[in-house]
């Protein structure tokens, strides 16, 4: 899965980057397949809003998101949710969790939407052990602490097969050691599909071996 964006501008940020340099916006780039990106970016010049584009949820922008070479207005909505089952996965900065299930509830939900399920409830139990969170997965997810949502959230968007993973801010409640922790479990499970990420965050770190860095 190849994704390009080109000349892409956020209309409500036009003004803002008229003057300021961007490494993204207004920019041609092809993300290559199976390479960790890294997009820095101080906070209100738009990296969820990218994540959001990418994903294809918002749509307030100029310039263009293409998949495979087309633009995501090609796709019909019966084929975007094929690819967001098989092709591309996400970690929201909200994380988007279900309150009213179970830790275990709201990743066994995106596991079992799948017509064949890519993880065995094992490799859950597996994924829950190296992120610490396994004493937590009974328990309504209204009751976590944030770092734990967040790791929940992570298992979450591994359990299914992807070709990208996109994430927003991932790490902004882990300690670092729970950081270290969840990017091993993240770069394990990419380099064993041959997937890349594109990942936001608002500081330089060194949690990846990063193949490509922009600054927003």
């Amino acid at each position: 899965m190849q994704i390009q964006i080109d000349h892409l501008m956020p209309i409500p940020l036009q003004d803002k980057f008229r003057q300021r340099p961007s490494d993204i916006w207004n920019q041609e780039i092809t993300f290559k397949p199976g390479n960790f990106v890294k997009i820095k970016a101080p906070s209100g010049t738009g990296k969820t809003t990218l994540v959001h584009y990418l994903y294809h949820i918002r749509y307030d922008y100029t310039g263009k998101v293409q998949v495979n070479g087309k633009p995501w207005q090609a796709y019909s909505k019966n084929e975007i949710a094929a690819m967001r089952q098989q092709e591309v996965s996400i970690v929201f900065q909200d994380l988007r969790l279900f309150e009213q299930l179970s830790a275990q509830e709201n990743i066994e939900l995106k596991r079992v939407m799948l017509p064949n399920p890519y993880c065995t409830p094992e490799r859950i139990q597996e994924m829950a052990t190296r992120l610490n969170v396994t004493h937590v997965l009974q328990q309504s997810s209204k009751t976590l602490s944030y770092g734990e949502r967040q790791r929940i959230a992570i298992i979450r968007a591994l359990v299914q097969p992807f070709q990208w993973l996109l994430m927003d801010e991932p790490f902004s409640h882990l300690d670092q050691e729970n950081a270290q922790r969840a990017a091993a479990l993240i770069a394990d499970e990419c380099k064993a599909r041959n997937a890349g990420f594109i990942l936001t965050d608002l500081d330089n770190d060194q949690h990846f071996q990063y193949d490509v860095h922009y600054h927003l």
